[in-house]
This record gives C-alpha cells, structure tokens and sequence, in this order.
C-alpha cells in the first residue's frame, strides 16, 4: 500500500515562510493574482483534478 509523501513540521514551516515572503514581495495589488498562478502551477504539478478539488474544499474549512 502506497502512502502518500508528506512534509515533516520543520519542512511545513519553511513552506509557510516562503510563501508568506512571496505574498509580501508581490504586494497587496498582486498577491490574489500570485496566488491563482501558485495554485494553478501545484495544480498542474499534482496532475490530479479531484485532489486539487479536495485540496480546495480542504482550504476553505473554518476561514
């Protein structure tokens, strides 16, 4: 049974370091814009539809 590859905490963390520097560099006109490129880049990476979907339903939980 194959399990599916997940980033330990310290690798999370760095993740959210990154991405939060990004949203800053590309600024408060830009980052929905940098935001919808990210998604669709990891979209295309993941080459599955339904994941990204659930993915999506995933993010929206308790906003």
């Amino acid at each position: 049974m194959n399990t599916p590859a997940t980033l330990p905490i310290e690798g999370l963390e760095a993740v959210y370091d990154a991405l939060a520097q990004a949203i800053d560099q590309a600024g408060p006109d830009k980052a929905e814009l940098f935001l919808v490129k990210l998604a669709l880049l990891n979209a295309n990476a993941l080459a599955d539809a339904r994941l990204f979907q659930q993915h999506l339903q995933a993010a929206l939980q308790n906003l």
